[in-house]
């Protein structure tokens, strides 16, 4: 079969971006890219450089609007199922589950499917938009991400997908996936370097303030531990724990409390929490950990005492562990800005 979009590729002056805005909630999952590419398209011209980028944000409805949750109606000049060209790079941003609009979407992922390595080069998501690609089976044995909240659920719709849930963004051929909100904006400036090169992607990435290659990775943002029910045994152990992290723990002393033997308190931690309860105490620990690295100003030392980390060579292995930074790395960029921007 002739590769279309290889065969013509030659006689296309600007690389054609299309974004679906599949999504009234998170605006910046399509505004963000759509800015990266656009900044861009401006950066290379004024470097004399006439390729660049001709971006196309569209609707994929046949009314050509969607309603945000803002009260904002945004109308779009043309939908996806309008676009009957050779795509460069096509990203589906987001995705709302909770909309009841299916059938409206039905000619979009329709449209949607058709898409290949012979009419379009590169195909993306944004945020949940990974699930719009997964529907119409673009994802079928490939790498993936979604947003830290919906990682499991993708997991769990479609097990033929190896998701990755710690990564800003994937790569797995010719489709590409970010994380959620802002990442695609990782995305976009990763796309940019694809095409132009380093220089051309830190010249976006500084006139949009933001990293070129942003430090750590998505599993900082998500919770170690689940909102448990009232009863599971996850949320009978979270409250106990809350009071005793201080504390020397073994699960003999919890398994006492909860009058259970050992061997049956594992069994049902394991069962109702999917992890063994030293690995259940170890991720409340850092729970713990980071929200007094958020709130707070103690120092390292007396945190790593309140949560029963040990010493400060331990906390910084378990956090190494668990979210992939150190512990003075996570103050920095997440301690809350109430008192950082405070004059008073």
């Amino acid at each position: 079969m002739v590769n279309e979009y290889s065969s013509a590729n030659h006689t296309r002056t600007k690389k054609k971006v299309v974004i679906v805005a599949l999504t009234g909630q998170m605006l910046i999952d399509f505004a963000g890219p759509s800015d990266v590419f656009t900044n861009a398209d401006k950066y290379l011209l004024e470097l004399g450089n006439k390729e660049g980028y001709d971006i196309s944000v569209v609707a994929p409805t046949r009314d050509r609007k969607i309603r945000t949750t803002t009260g904002m109606e945004i109308h779009f000049q043309t939908c996806a199922m309008d676009i009957d060209t050779l795509i460069d790079t096509l990203i589906v941003a987001g995705e709302d589950h909770l909309e009841p609009i299916a059938s409206d979407l039905e000619p979009f992922y329709q449209w949607l499917a058709g898409k290949n390595e012979h009419n379009t080069r590169r195909i993306a998501s944004v945020c949940i938009g990974a699930f719009a690609l997964a529907k119409v089976g673009l994802l079928d044995g490939r790498k993936a991400t979604t947003h830290w909240s919906m990682r499991d659920q993708l997991k769990k719709e479609y097990p033929q997908i190896q998701v990755d849930p710690d990564a800003f963004f994937t790569r797995d051929r010719n489709v590409y996936c970010s994380a959620g909100v802002s990442s695609g904006i990782d995305l976009a400036l990763s796309l940019v370097e694809e095409d132009f090169g380093r220089d051309v992607a830190n010249r976006v990435a500084r006139q949009l303030v933001f990293y070129l290659n942003r430090p750590g990775s998505q599993v900082q943002f998500g919770n170690l531990l689940p909102a448990y029910e009232v009863s599971n045994i996850g949320k009978k152990l979270q409250d106990w724990l809350e009071e005793h992290l201080h504390e020397p723990i073994d699960v003999s002393r919890i398994a006492d409390h909860f009058n259970m033997s050992v061997r049956n308190l594992t069994r049902v931690v394991q069962k109702q929490t999917g992890m063994p309860p030293a690995k259940f105490i170890e991720k409340m620990r850092v729970e713990k950990a980071r929200k007094y690295l958020e709130d707070t100003d103690i120092s390292l030392e007396r945190i790593a005492e309140h949560c029963g980390l040990g010493s400060l060579v331990s906390m910084r292995r378990m956090f190494l562990r668990h979210l992939m930074t150190t512990p003075s790395d996570y103050r920095r960029v997440f301690r809350t800005s109430l008192n950082r921007y405070n004059p008073y």
